[in-house]
């Protein structure tokens, strides 16, 4: 795979060997994102579990102290007072069926994250094969469907990030921008890597946590070292 002449200076930076410290590794992370933008940093997270087993799954969500830097377009499905509740909160967009007929008619996705009211999930339902591919199907555990749609809504502008398994058993999840600068973005790993702990299922057996790297958009990746979390 080539590399640019930036990305293989940064990589001299980084000792492949070793397990960084959160705030370490944030720090290199910040002075090898070099890019003209301001890049995301994720965490890549893969666990010793099996996630085609129910009682293996992880998932979960949490409001990083800082934020992920990202503004986050909120589309909520409810009714009366919780749908005037949700647009007082901050939703970007709020209704009922003829949000989900704006979904089929016109393949409309101008949002980043769906909350719903338990009793509007019949309804939402019916977008579970175009929403569940890519993730944006509102689920309990993932506090998305609730009838506190405005605490929701707040959470998720504030910073509230989804964690779950993908098929090869990682989790792939922002932690904010490089120009959070490493102290917050230390916060931000820590908060996270303490959720997905906490989160281990019971059935589990062995090393929970593989590795652990984190690294920006366009930067290399960085060890990062968990045994103290």
């Amino acid at each position: 795979m080539f590399r640019g002449k930036k990305y293989q200076e940064s990589a001299k930076l980084i000792d492949k060997s070793a397990q960084y410290e959160a705030a370490e590794g944030m720090a290199l992370i910040c002075k090898t994102a070099s890019a003209k933008f301001d890049e995301t940093v994720e965490l890549h997270v893969k666990l010793g579990v099996d996630s085609r087993h129910a009682d293996q799954q992880v998932r979960g969500a949490i409001v990083l102290p800082h934020g992920t830097g990202k503004t986050v377009r909120v589309l909520v499905f409810a009714k009366g007072d919780k749908a005037d509740a949700a647009r007082e909160a901050g939703a970007d967009y709020v209704g009922d069926m003829d949000m989900v007929e704006k979904i089929q008619k016109e393949n409309w996705f101008d949002f980043d994250v769906v909350v719903a009211t338990p009793d509007m999930m019949g309804v939402v339902g019916r977008l579970g094969k175009v929403l569940g591919p890519k993730g944006l199907m509102p689920s309990p555990k993932a506090g998305t469907v609730t009838p506190d749609v405005a605490k929701a809504v707040k959470e998720v502008k504030a910073g509230k990030v989804e964690y779950r398994l993908d098929k090869t058993n990682i989790i792939h999840c922002p932690i904010g921008k490089a120009s959070f600068g490493p102290e917050k973005l230390a916060e931000n790993f820590n908060a996270l890597m303490g959720a997905i702990i906490k989160a281990k299922p019971a059935a589990s057996k062995g090393q929970y946590i593989k590795s652990c790297v984190a690294a920006s958009t366009m930067g290399p990746g960085v060890k990062m070292n968990t045994a103290k979390i």
